[in-house]
């Protein structure tokens, strides 16, 4: 059972102005995704900044991010559901953007690496709310086309962070997070006034499941500890093996709570639903190949072919481009083709762009032939895929809990980026002494390949089957231990 319940600040503004509040949303997504990955190529200017700090204890800028993000993106937006996506969503703005000048006027190393956390913090409440918050102000009919806009951004920011990242790098590292602060206040005070508050059932507003909140940010956070500090410490060693037993037990717990709560973080009729279920999977290999490929293009122009951070995000670029061609493409087909074959169309098209650099790229720089038809090959891959498995895996869910499964998804696509370079990284650190750096690299890019295919064939799963969603989602929506609060 659910309650009705009306969130303040709704107003007439806000709903005589849906392109803003698109934008708007979008643009907070944007940012998020965006300080995944940006700040890889400040990360020598941010070492010469605080000298003697070594590679490990620098690593923990992306870390510390990576980390907090994927754990608390599933409580936070089980929280968002039940106590609302606007206020959610604006609080996280507001902390994300308050973290980001921080971040920029940090003294140490350390009190930098604990601002990136609570950025991250700040991003992990808005993500999931910022779509929440489009589900539930979008008709049924325009839904699918407003999730592919608003993935289509946080894709764009993914893949246009390196080049953006290099550009300001130029000035100043502080730049890489200062660029949030005017964005940050705009978005928050056009959203105040334009986002327009949840009008719809929303889940009872008590607590989930303490003990199963707990369990789960504890297990993500322990397998993306695993998956960051493994190349470090050794796939073998003790440190490994504990993070790795801790979630394996934290998985368990947490599935049995569940099975059993009243009030579950996760609700079990939502990994019922076909396409939901099979769009985690399908996010995660796609992630997994997205991630891994884009380091190991960075590394490879820095590395091998001596690029600067500005001359790297430059030629990075025409791959982002692609992306909003492409999540177009893909919407306007979408009603003539299943969105598991336009999902695995963008796959194979991302492997056989990684395909390319095994079998092409030389030591010798050549731009033109070798790396940018790949990159222009990996933005249409990815321009058709992300969006559309981000679509197949919300559109179909009952708004109440819209939050929550963007949430999963993002989850999902955060631990894959992860793992995908954690592998390119232990890949990497296996290459002989005697070789030249490519036979990794190659080595590298058909595991890409492979993550990319395997995500395509998983992909012709997605496609939802009207009746077993309908039963699923009707599960979502009235959970039978679900508390009454009102009538």
């Amino acid at each position: 059972m659910v309650k009705h319940s009306q969130e303040e600040g709704s107003g007439p503004a806000a709903a005589t102005r849906p392109g803003v509040a698109l934008l708007v949303l979008c643009a907070s997504a944007f940012m998020a995704s965006l300080d995944v990955f940006i700040v890889n190529v400040a990360f020598d200017d941010i070492g010469r900044d605080f000298p003697g700090s070594s590679l490990a204890d620098l690593s923990w800028v992306l870390n510390a991010y990576a980390i907090v993000y994927a754990a608390l993106l599933v409580p936070l937006g089980s929280l968002a559901d039940r106590f609302g996506n606007k206020r959610a969503f604006l609080t996280g703005l507001a902390v994300f953007t308050t973290a980001s000048a921080a971040c920029a006027a940090s003294p140490n190393l350390w009190l930098l690496v604990t601002f990136r956390a609570l950025q991250a913090a700040g991003a992990a409440a808005l993500t999931p709310a910022s779509l929440g918050l489009l589900l539930a102000a979008t008709p049924t009919p325009q839904r699918a086309r407003a999730v592919r806009i608003w993935a289509a951004s946080g894709a764009l920011a993914a893949a246009a962070g390196p080049a953006l990242g290099g550009l300001l790098v130029e000035s100043s590292w502080q730049w890489v997070f200062l660029v949030n602060v005017p964005v940050g206040i705009l978005a928050l005070t056009t959203g105040t006034r334009y986002v327009p508050a949840d009008s719809r059932p929303t889940l009872a507003r008590t607590l989930p499941d303490i003990l199963g909140t707990a369990v789960l940010t504890a297990t993500i956070g322990s397998l993306s500890l695993t998956l960051v500090k493994g190349p470090d410490w050794g796939w073998t060693s003790k440190e490994t093996m504990l993070a790795l037993a801790l979630t394996i037990v934290g998985a368990l717990v947490f599935g049995a709570r569940i099975a059993r709560h009243p009030a579950p973080v996760i609700a079990p009729a939502l990994l019922r639903v076909r396409s939901f279920a099979w769009s985690n999977a399908v996010g995660l290999l796609f992630s997994l190949a997205f991630g891994a490929n884009l380091l190991a293009i960075i590394l490879w122009m820095q590395q091998t072919w001596g690029y600067s951070a500005l001359r790297t995000g430059l030629a990075v670029a025409p791959g982002p481009l692609m992306v909003p061609v492409f999540a177009a493409i893909a919407q306007r087909i979408a009603h003539r083709v299943s969105t598991g074959a336009i999902t695995a169309a963008g796959s194979v098209l991302y492997g056989l762009a990684s395909a390319l650099l095994a079998l092409r790229v030389g030591t010798t720089p050549h731009y033109a032939s070798e790396m940018l038809p790949s990159s222009l090959l990996s933005g249409a891959g990815v321009g058709l895929a992300l969006p559309t498995i981000l679509a197949a895996a919300t559109t179909d869910l009952p708004a109440a809990q819209a939050a929550t499964g963007s949430a999963v998804v993002t989850m999902s696509r955060q631990i894959g980026t992860t793992l995908g370079v954690a592998a390119l990284v232990a890949v990497l650190a296996s290459a002989s002494p005697a070789d030249d750096g490519r036979a990794a690299f190659v080595q590298g890019w058909w595991i890409i390949t492979s993550a990319a295919l395997l995500s395509a064939l998983a992909a012709l799963g997605m496609t939802p089957r009207r009746s077993e969603n309908a039963s699923a989602t009707a599960a979502v929506r009235t959970p039978p231990s679900t508390s009454v609060e009102g009538s």
